[in-house]
């Protein structure tokens, strides 16, 4: 029998009382996994339908199909979406940048195929404000002409200098999800400034100017309340490394989810983005001294709480709740 992933927390009224601005953070899995071939977009979604904690998977078309054989991917990624292995609908499509021949054809088949359906997709190789301005137009667009009840969530690709140099502007466009860090495109455009390291650990956490880029896209996420999304690990042979990467870039960086290439990257990303048992019991602790309190001012120990740690702390539940981190009976209950 398939795990049930309808345990989600979304908890609406708690959300609305303690964003009354209605700016809260889309509540998504920490791994975004990319599988470009049948064989392992197939593979990937047999983990899915198996797995009790919810992941993403993005069906590639950019770099999934090999030189003619576009036409024949798409179709395929249609179908597999369409049908009834698509269980728990956590499936979404990356398209070709927009400046490719195939980019238009990518998005009028797939958003008329299957756009109901999707997760979200992503675009690559965002330039600057006005191409993801236009990108962002074209999916809504073709999610009214589609008839869709919502526009698709998107997901745009920072790994160009005009994309990281107009982030924050980038960030703010209405109908975005998230922003992801294209790491090995971004230190390959600069011309070989940056030495190949930065590709990898510990050099893409410690360059001054990768960390000059993570951080902006960080922070400009956040302020806009949409996903920083961390770029992959491409020594995927390597567990620990992955879990290493995946740990660092959520605790030093700020970073809300991750790429995975390979399926073994899938659990060690899940478990570094999950709370762990301490903070999950201090944040039940302080949530459910405020909601008895009715949301005003707290004292637990020796510390005072108010509006803005409840905040805090209630998305430190929800992450854990959707990360399949089994939490106190009184505070899986509210709502």
């Amino acid at each position: 029998m398939l795990p049930s992933w309808t345990s989600r927390l979304t908890m609406p009224a708690i959300d609305t009382i303690l964003f009354p601005e209605g700016r809260f953070m889309p509540t998504i899995p920490a791994c975004d996994h990319y599988a470009g071939s049948e064989k392992l977009i197939l593979k990937s979604i047999g983990i899915q339908n198996a797995s009790d904690v919810e992941f993403d998977i993005t069906c590639d078309l950019e770099d999934g199909a090999g030189v003619g054989g576009e036409v024949e991917l798409r179709k395929l990624v249609c179908d597999v979406i369409g049908s009834s292995l698509n269980v728990h609908k956590r499936i979404g499509v990356r398209f070709h940048d927009f400046d490719s021949a195939h980019f238009g054809e990518d998005l009028e088949v797939v958003m008329k195929s299957v756009g109901a359906l999707l997760s979200h997709v992503t675009v690559p190789k965002i330039t600057g404000y006005a191409q993801a301005k236009a990108i962002v137009e074209s999916v809504r667009k073709a999610s009214l002409d589609n008839g869709l009840p919502a526009p698709v969530p998107i997901h745009l690709l920072i790994e160009t200098h005009g994309g990281v140099h107009d982030v924050w502007e980038i960030a703010g466009l209405p109908g975005l999800r998230g922003l992801d860090f294209g790491l090995m495109d971004f230190v390959s455009a600069h011309y070989g400034a940056l030495h190949d390291g930065c590709m990898q650990s510990p050099a893409q956490f410690e360059h001054p100017i990768v960390v000059r880029a993570k951080s902006n896209l960080v922070a400009a996420c956040l302020a806009h309340g949409i996903i920083p999304v961390h770029n992959v690990t491409t020594g995927f042979a390597d567990m620990e490394l992955t879990h290493n990467d995946a740990l660092r870039a959520r605790t030093d960086f700020g970073f809300m989810r991750m790429w995975s290439i390979h399926p073994n990257q899938i659990a060690q990303i899940l478990a570094a983005f999950r709370p762990n048992l301490s903070e999950v019991t201090k944040a039940s602790e302080i949530i459910l001294a405020a909601h008895h309190a009715g949301w005003a001012p707290i004292r637990v120990g020796n510390t005072l709480h108010d509006r803005a740690s409840f905040r805090f702390y209630w998305n430190i539940l929800k992450r854990a709740k959707l990360a399949g981190v089994e939490l106190p009976q009184e505070v899986a209950g509210l709502e």
